[in-house]
């Protein structure tokens, strides 16, 4: 149960850090998404474009709903 904990926390935390990435990024939102997928791969995660593409939506859509709420 402690690692499935651990490996959430990391999942989270990576999912914040890519959305954060790709909101706050000088680069092309795609650019940013290749490294963010091949920094996941580099951890042992792998998701195809479309899942993290989702993820990534998915997160977006939740910080800017805590900075409207």
């Amino acid at each position: 149960m402690k690692g499935l904990n651990v490996l959430a926390a990391f999942l989270g935390g990576a999912a914040v850090g890519a959305a954060l990435g790709i909101l706050f990024a000088p680069e092309k939102g795609e650019d940013t998404r290749k490294k963010i997928a091949e920094a996941l791969r580099k951890k042992g995660i792998k998701l195809n474009r479309t899942d993290m593409e989702d993820l990534v939506d998915e997160i977006a859509a939740e910080i800017k709903n805590e900075v409207k709420g």
